[in-house]
Order: C-alpha cells, then structure tokens, then sequence
C-alpha cells in the first residue's frame, strides 16, 4: 500500500506522487508569468492592488452558475455550489486561505475575531469583530448569527451541516421581539421540538460571544465553516422588511459586495460596500457573475471580452488552449475530490452486491484519465485527494479493472442494465460517455441521464436513480460534500445502506439506528487528534471498498482561467478546493489598470 501523510502536505508528496499535480500548478503558473519578472520563488511579481475597475466572472450554469433556489444561506439548496456568490456577498465568519508556505491552505477567522473550544471539546465558543454592520447599516452581532444559525439549520435546505447539540440544556432567556422575528422567518411545519432544542444548545453570551455546545466532540466542525451556509450570516432586519422571495434574491450581508441585480442562475451583479469592515477593502468598484453553459460557451465568452475570469474550467483541452494563449493566465490548483460512481444500494440492481462488484471490475478509470485527462489527474481509490486533509489514495483489497470477472458477473445474475447520471457539464459528460463504452463491453446495458444540478439533487433527494457520477471527498473529508454526505446513511445524497430496521432516513434519525459506517464517520470526528482521524479514515475506505459502494477515480482541480491582469486569493494564487472549484476570496481580488 503507498503511504501518505496524514492532515498535509510534505516533500516526499511533493516530489513522489504529486509531482504530476504541481506540474500542472507550475505549467498554469509558468504560463501565466507570459515573461513577466518573478521572485525568488518563481511567483510572478505584481505589484501593488490598484484599486477601482469592475469584473465579470464566468460560471458554469450546471454548477456554480446555477442558483434556482435563491440565495437565502438558509433556503438554498446550492449553497456549495455557489461559494463564489456567497463570497462576495457575504464574506464569512471563517476563510480558507492560501498556506503561507504557498503549500496548503488554512482557517483564519474572517468576520469571527476568533474561537475557543472548552477542555472537554464540547462547547465551542465564537467571538466576533467588534463594529462590523450589515450594509442596510444594522449590526452585525451575537444575535443576528443565532438567528442565522436557527434558521439554518431549521429550513431544510440541503446545504445545512449536521451537527450533535446537546439539546438537553436549560432553556435560555431570549427576548420575544426575537423569537417573533425568528418564528416569522421559519416555514410553517418547522419541528417545534426540534427548533426549541437547538436554542437551548446555541446560546449568546454577549453582544459579540456565541457558543455552541455539542454532545460529542466534532473534530472537523471548525473546517467545515468556510463550505457550509452556517459561516453566511445574513441581515435579520434585511429579511423582515423585504420578506422571503425578494430576501432570496438579493440577500443583505455583511460582506465586500452589495446586490444590486439578480436574475437567478443568469447573471449577479454586485457594488462595492463602501462600509466594508477592512479599510480599503474590497479593491474592485463592481462584481458580476454570468452563467454561461459548458466550458466551450464559458471560454469563448472569456475571449470574446464578455468576461474576465472563468471559474472552474475544467476541459483539459480548453485549458490546454488556454496555457498557449498569451493573453490570458491558467492556474490550477491542488485537488481535493475524486470521481466517485455512487451506486444506490437500496434498490435493484444494486442492492445485489455482485452488480456493484461488477461496476468496479468493468471500470477503467486509469483509461478515462489518460484519454480524456491527458494522464493529469490524480488517481485515487478513495475519498481523498492530495490537496485535502487526510490524504491516502490506495486501498488494501481494492477491486480493479477486469473486464473478463465483470462480464462473468453479469451473466451470473442474468445481465445487468443501469441508469447512469449525472451534473450536465462537459467534462462530467464525457466521463459518463466513456464509463458507458466501458460497460458495454462487460456486456452492462447503460442509460446516461446528464441533468442540471437542481435535478440531480431532486433525484437524490426522491431516491430516483441507480448511478451517479459525482465528485467525493472535500479539503476536510467529514464536511461540505465529504465522505458523510455521500455515504452516511442518513445523508440525502448517500446511497449507502439504510441502518437495520429504517423504513427510510427520517425513521433511522428518530430511531437513533445507525449502520457500522456511520460509527466508523461519527469516530472520525469524535477527536481532534489527526494521527487518530487518519486511521479511522483509512478504515472507512476500506469498508467502502469491501462492501462495493462506489468505485472512485481520478481527481483533478479546474482551472482559473484569466485575462491578464487579474489577480487575487484564489485566482492566480491558489488555494485548496474546500470541495469542487476552490473558493476565491473576492474582498482581495484586483484588475490592473492597462487591463480594464
């Protein structure tokens, strides 16, 4: 078994395995200097910020570019998705930066000033920044993230993390203006009981102190803010005056940018926030966000002046294409997310176990990397990638690609015909188009589904589908679209087996039933010690592995593409993908005067 580090990077990554990736890094880098000096590092030199100019980012509608339910951090069920959006708008209370090493990234609080966890690690208080206002000039205090946070956590949207309150503690006094306000901003059928406790367990201290007290230990909790809606804190008043429809589309936040327009999952455009709470912050007069669809559309329209920046493109050739253009900069970062092919154990025909063991078998995925990725992406046989926390990409008793042991498969139990799906992009289409070939070859009868994000999420959340390809895996595995999501067995987006005697999620939850895997994901977190996390992360693998969920294969980083001149956290300076795309910081990105 190859080995690896454990929760970061090291020189035996840099120059063994993950050589590949950094050369795709230095290659985006190497191209995006286009002549310019560098420093002693080979990092192109820049110069100062210059102030002022408007930009126009490019996002691809079966992604990013796609937000039909709003964005409303309580309401959205895209709120992964739209990490550029929520970004400007609202800025966050934590931020995953770019490692100060150039390797890496890291959590700094943002809007937070800091937090604490208590000795026994299940309280975990926040402070926040003192004088920060929303830009409808209300402030931006304790109680405004506990109302968040309620109605986060409490609207159903799919984007809400979970996490274990101790719901048992003596109820808090809050003041009735509040609770009425909450109430009001809540859907109808809300979980009373439900919503009572988690007040009970979230609790403001003062004007600028929450704390959050959990009944276990969450050692991945503080990593997942930068992904999840809860680091979105939205301006309590802002929705009161303007109620739940208009507040969806042009929400009120505290961050770098105001809205000004919105044509959901069309085109965003935003103004500078002259109170923003750093000085002289955010650099750019103007941001605006086009959804355009696939890569092909995305890069013309970047050529074509219609834009600055592509967020995510993700077609080895157009990124090729791109590195010999002279006029723009590609950089790539470090990936944190493999392919993954989701097979839905709780219904025919994978809840046979010799059907998903003849999915492994039929898959090459080495031949897709090497016929549609050049041979650039990292092959992994779980849920990690060399960018993310926990790194190992090789599993003991991994099934591999043998079309001879897959075909005996499906003639044994009487052939075999499967509904594959997924997000309706370019590069995922492709994949899809190359692992149907593959099947047929084993004699596997496939239907490719490709469909806009929205309904694949629908189609998980009805249970309606045999295969999905997706992406698995996140900068820390137990959050944001990480290994819990796609295989805990209360997840909406699992298709891993419900626990012995759930009739569905919802039964398991109100039963407290769990299956052997979500011990093994809930033992992954109940620590904050990385040598133990690592282990236990090895051992999910290897269950996934054994019990045929879900083949994995390679995983690669979508690159920013730019006009030169284009600079910032994120763009041409890269930081790990919390999930898919990595984050950009928008409140530091700049636009070089000659190139407005």
């Amino acid at each position: 078994m190859k080995s690896s580090v454990r929760g970061g990077r090291s020189a035996v990554r840099l120059f063994g395995t993950l050589a590949v990736a950094l050369s795709l890094v230095v290659a985006g880098t190497a191209c995006a200097a286009g002549g310019q000096p560098t420093d002693e590092n080979g990092n192109v030199e820049v110069g100062d910020p210059q102030p002022g100019g408007s930009l126009t980012v490019l996002l691809d509608a079966g992604f990013a570019g796609g937000w039909a339910t709003g964005l409303d951090p309580a309401t959205s069920n895209t709120t992964g998705a739209n990490l550029p959006q929520n970004a400007a708008i609202f800025g966050g209370l934590f931020t995953l930066e770019p490692g100060e090493d150039g390797e890496g990234g890291q959590i700094v609080p943002n809007q937070a000033e800091g937090y604490e966890w208590s000795e026994d690690g299940l309280t975990l208080t926040v402070t926040l920044r003192d004088g920060i206002t929303f830009t409808d000039g209300t402030p931006f205090n304790a109680e405004a993230v506990l109302w968040n946070w309620i109605r986060e956590l409490s609207s159903g949207s799919t984007g809400a993390p979970r996490i274990d309150l101790n719901t048992s503690l003596e109820p808090p006094q809050l003041d009735q203006a509040f609770l009425d306000d909450l109430f009001a901003a809540l859907p109808e059928d809300v979980d009373r009981d439900a919503l009572n406790g988690r007040l009970n367990a979230i609790r403001v201290v003062d004007d600028l102190t929450i704390e959050m007290h959990l009944n276990a230990v969450n050692g991945s909790l503080i990593n997942g803010f930068p992904g999840a809606n809860l680091n979105l804190i939205a301006s309590p008043t802002a929705y009161k005056e303007m109620g739940a429809r208009t507040f969806s589309e042009k929400p009120v936040g505290a961050g770098p940018f105001i809205v000004t327009a919105n044509t959901q999952s069309q085109r965003l455009e935003l103004e500078k926030n002259p109170d923003y709470f750093k000085d002289g912050l955010p650099y750019l007069d103007a941001l605006n966000f086009q959804s355009a669809a696939g890569d092909q559309v995305l890069y013309q329209s970047l050529l074509a002046g219609d834009g600055q920046v592509v967020e995510g493109l993700s077609s080895v050739t157009l990124i090729q294409e791109a590195r010999n253009n002279p006029d723009v900069q590609v950089v790539l970062g470090t990936p944190t997310s493999p392919y993954v092919i989701q097979l839905n154990t709780r219904k025919p025909p994978f809840d046979d176990k010799r059907a998903r063991e003849a999915i492994y078998y039929a898959t090459d995925f080495a031949a897709i990397n090497k016929g549609l990725f050049n041979d650039e992406g990292e092959m992994s046989q779980s849920f990690t990638a060399s960018g993310g926390l926990f790194w190992h990409d090789t599993v003991p008793g991994y099934r591999e690609y043998d079309p001879e042991k897959a075909a005996e498969i499906v003639e044994e139990i009487g052939g075999l015909t499967v509904r594959l799906g997924t997000t309706d992009i370019v590069t995922a289409r492709s994949v899809t188009t190359a692992l149907q070939t593959q099947w047929e070859e084993a004699g596997i009868d496939v239907q490719i589904d490709a469909e806009p994000l929205g309904d694949v999420i629908n189609r998980f959340l009805a249970g309606d589908w045999d295969a999905l390809l997706q992406t698995a895996g996140a900068w820390d595995p137990s959050v944001g679209i990480g290994v819990g999501v796609r295989f805990g067995s209360t997840s909406p987006f699992s298709g891993a087996p419900l626990p012995e005697g759930a009739a569905n999620a919802g039964d398991a939850i109100a039963q407290g039933l769990t299956t052997e895997l979500d011990d093994m994901l809930a033992a992954a977190i109940a620590t904050t010690d990385d040598d133990e996390r690592f282990e236990v992360y090895q051992q999910i693998s290897k269950y996934i592995s054994d019990e045929a969920y879900a083949p994995f294969g390679m995983a690669f980083s979508p690159a920013q593409v730019m006009k030169k001149g284009v600079h910032g956290p994120g763009l041409d300076q890269p930081i790990p993908a919390l999930a898919v795309n990595q984050g950009v910081l928008y409140d530091r990105v700049w636009i070089e005067e000659s190139a407005r």
